[in-house]
């Protein structure tokens, strides 16, 4: 039944997709750790409402929709031909994508999938990666540049904030890459190439280097924060890390690798597990190439406890 369900879905999407592997855990058992995503599907940004998970495809943009309590799925909305990276739900069901080389933001239904709005931030040089909602806004990054996008969530016009201070951009890297709340208001980002990790005033975009107490966040990808702990995907070092914030820095608490990773890049949280999906940057993307999703239970502290 469900190669069946791939093969249809290979119709619809054309040939850049295919036919989703079979799940590589027991689908039948409640909640899997771990499931397919269809073939070719180069997944990179995941969000997590109720049951339901979201995954981007680098490939064309397009979104999948998985329940978690089986693994299965399908897909929301067929994508523009730009990626879908970082995402995120709101309270209204409604799902934001940042856009990557398109250097836009897309809002979908995730009831219907239909597409709500596009805001188009920037043309040339520009890898919008990932996002972070607080009460107001929808905040993006961009890993081309010194900036963070900024828009409301009554849908009104973006604007553009300057980053100042610490903040060094390296021409042609990733830079800017991961974005959550600050612990005290204003946000906290992450610079990929330089494994450094800023807190930003939403006001005036002064960038201040948060101090890691000699830790480095080489790949620092996806972030997540709850309530004092900040957990970083490192992408490549195939790694998960939670650190604890304070307002001096933040502390490397625990790290956490798992024989399933292959180049997690972003993490979201659902009960007491977390899920990553493998974006497999080493493995070259065909049409064929598996892609999967992990679930992992929150990496002990450094002591073991």
């Amino acid at each position: 039944m469900y190669r069946r369900f791939g093969v249809l879905l290979a119709a619809v999407l054309g040939v850049t997709l295919t036919a989703a592997a079979p799940a590589t855990a027991d689908a039948s058992k409640p909640f899997p750790t771990e499931f397919s995503l269809p073939n070719g599907w180069q997944p990179e940004g995941i969000a997590i409402s109720g049951v339901t998970a979201y995954f981007g495809s680098r490939a064309d943009g397009s979104i999948y929709a998985a329940d978690l309590r089986t693994g299965k799925g399908k897909v929301l909305a067929k994508g523009p031909g730009t990626p879908s990276l970082g995402m995120k739900v709101d309270d209204k069901r409604r799902l934001w994508v940042a856009g990557g080389v398109g250097g836009d933001a897309r809002v979908y239904d995730t009831r219907t999938g239909a597409l709500l709005a596009k805001f188009q931030f920037a043309t040339t040089d520009t890898f919008v990666n990932d996002v972070v909602l607080t009460d107001r806004s929808a905040w993006f990054t961009d890993s081309r540049k010194a900036v963070l996008y900024e828009v409301p969530l009554n849908l009104k016009p973006h604007r553009t904030l300057q980053l100042t201070g610490d903040l060094v951009i390296t021409p042609g890297a990733v830079n800017l890459n991961g974005i959550v709340t600050g612990l005290h208001g204003g946000l906290i980002v992450v610079q990929s190439n330089t494994g450094k990790l800023f807190h930003v005033d939403t006001r005036t975009g002064k960038s201040i280097n948060i101090n890691l107490s000699g830790q480095t966040l080489t790949n620092g990808d996806g972030l997540l924060r709850e309530g004092r702990q900040l957990y970083v995907v490192q992408n490549r070092l195939n790694k998960l890390a939670r650190y604890t914030l304070s307002r001096d820095g933040a502390t490397l608490a625990a790290e956490l690798e798992d024989t399933r990773f292959d180049v997690p890049t972003t993490v979201a949280a659902f009960g007491k597990r977390l899920y990553l999906p493998n974006a497999r940057f080493t493995t070259p993307p065909t049409p064929d190439t598996t892609y999967n999703v992990v679930a992992v239970e929150r990496p002990r502290n450094r002591h073991g406890n």
